[in-house]
């Protein structure tokens, strides 16, 4: 293949013309007409806007356990030590970069390659050897939600897209896309915004800004910029039945990146806030049955006594009109909205009412703890009890109160790798390790320490809750 492309590059080269001192032979001017010459222009800044770009775009090369995208789902929780490539953004020049959480979930190692690219083609002035600089990354935060993470390396000054202070995209607009994919480094594709506030799974309210500019596996963590360079969004995702990009791919719309950008920064995840209450879609068919003033929005369907929302007067049925003064219209917008507004900060509501507008200040509070996947609780560095091939965390307090488990502290087996002893023990992410031999468990450093004292050959004898029940798991020590 190598052979191949340079026999390519070689004929591409010869036929250039050339002048007699070798290089390229330019034709005389020709008139062009008013409509090449807009095009000219429209491509030459597009040309443009893609070589500062891609300046700040870097290839992330992962090595992790993670569970294979094809496995038997969330509850098998079967890891395997896999190596995997994407994309990200440098957005700040003392090294920090934005890229998705799923590109560096479950990382062992993340290294980052900065290497300039080929922006032209043109005998005696192409450059096709570019010097790599790889650095290894720090995971500095990530959130699994809104699928995104920040990583740092050691180096200054370096070339980023800044997060703009005021965002605006229109449909139809023209947007270019850079990544990896495939790990071809910066490659550029251009395509428009297909749809704006895409919202492609009806019981998740995440919005996406849509884009038919070609996206391929390794896209993810790329920026997708505007025609004046801007971030518009952090590609994250395509809908596609063979695997390759066909025009239906997604983007975290850029104010979602800066405000989880601040927060992962700071504080490593992103703490989330409740107001005590729960809303829904206002269908046809809900309010005709209910009688409500409109047929659609979003209503608040719970409001739980002893609530920052209860406290604030708020009350079920109610119709949310404006959060901080801003229409809301419908739930992934109320959503999106309570997911950036400023922590320990009022938050404004208007709620219509028996035909009458209410008005309520509501203070956020830290919402309890929720667990939606086991495996995001896990550090691969320090969570792996090697010998069992299990990988372990404290349960503690609030864990067990949103596990519902009995025990209320212990070692709970958050994940497991595949074919290692633990699968031959028949251990289970969810288990919940009480005791080793007689001795209780109090958290997972004490099990790896049981665990360690032991030789192969050994016999061991766990006590184990699972599902609510304890029951013993025997095995041998290999």
């Amino acid at each position: 293949m190598k052979y191949r492309m340079q026999c390519a590059l070689a004929i591409v080269v010869a036929l250039l013309p050339l002048s007699v001192d070798g290089q390229q032979k330019r034709e005389s001017p020709t008139p062009h007409s008013v409509g090449s010459s807009i095009l000219q222009e429209y491509d030459q800044s597009l040309d443009e806007i893609a070589e500062r770009a891609m300046r700040s775009v870097v290839q992330i090369d992962v090595t992790s356990y993670s569970v294979p995208e094809h496995g038997q789902g969330d509850d098998s929780q079967n890891f395997q030590r896999q190596r995997a490539l994407g994309s990200g953004v440098i957005v700040d020049p003392n090294g920090y970069i934005i890229t998705n959480n799923h590109v560096v979930s479950g990382a062992l190692r993340i290294r980052v390659t900065l290497a300039p690219a080929t922006v032209e083609l043109a005998v005696g002035r192409t450059v096709l050897s570019h010097e790599e600089h790889v650095y290894n990354a720090t995971l500095i935060g990530t959130n699994r939600y809104a699928d995104l993470a920040v990583i740092k390396i050691d180096e200054k000054n370096l070339p980023f897209i800044p997060l703009p202070e005021n965002y605006e995209v229109r449909l139809g607009q023209t947007v270019i896309a850079i990544g990896s994919p495939e790990g071809l480094a910066h490659t550029v594709t251009k395509g428009i915004v297909s749809a704006l506030g895409r919202q492609p799974e009806a019981d998740r309210p995440m919005v996406y800004v849509q884009t038919d500019a070609p996206i391929n596996p390794g896209n993810s963590g790329g920026p997708l910029v505007d025609r004046n360079g801007r971030l518009v969004g952090i590609n994250t995702f395509i809908y596609s039945s063979g695997g390759g990009s066909e025009g239906l791919g997604f983007a975290i719309p850029e104010p979602i990146v800066q405000y989880a950008y601040i927060q992962l920064k700071e504080f490593g995840t992103i703490p989330a806030s409740t107001i005590g209450a729960h809303a829904q879609t206002v269908t046809p068919a809900l309010a005709a049955a209910l009688k409500l003033p409109r047929d659609w929005g979003v209503m608040l369907s719970d409001v739980e006594a002893n609530g920052p929302a209860a406290a604030a007067g708020l009350q079920p049925k109610d119709l949310v009109l404006s959060i901080d003064r801003v229409p809301i219209d419908s739930l992934p917008k109320y959503t999106a909205f309570l997911y950036l507004h400023p922590r320990e900060r009022w938050m404004e509501m208007k709620v219509l009412r028996d035909g009458k507008d209410v008005s309520a200040s509501v203070m956020p509070v830290p919402a309890p703890q929720t667990i939606e996947n086991l495996s995001d609780l896990i550090n691969p560095r320090t969570d792996l009890v090697g010998s069992l091939g299990i990988f372990v965390v404290d349960l503690k307090h609030d864990l067990a109160d949103a596990m519902g488990t009995r025990a209320q502290s212990g070692a709970i087996v958050a994940g497991v790798l595949s074919g290692e002893p633990a699968t031959l023990a028949d251990l289970r992410a969810g288990d919940v390790i009480t005791s080793v031999n007689g001795k209780p468990v109090v958290d997972a450093e004490h099990l790896r320490q049981d665990i360690a004292g032991f030789k192969p050959g050994d016999v061991v004898a766990l006590v184990v809750e699972r599902r609510g029940v304890n029951q013993y798991v025997a095995f041998e020590m290999e």
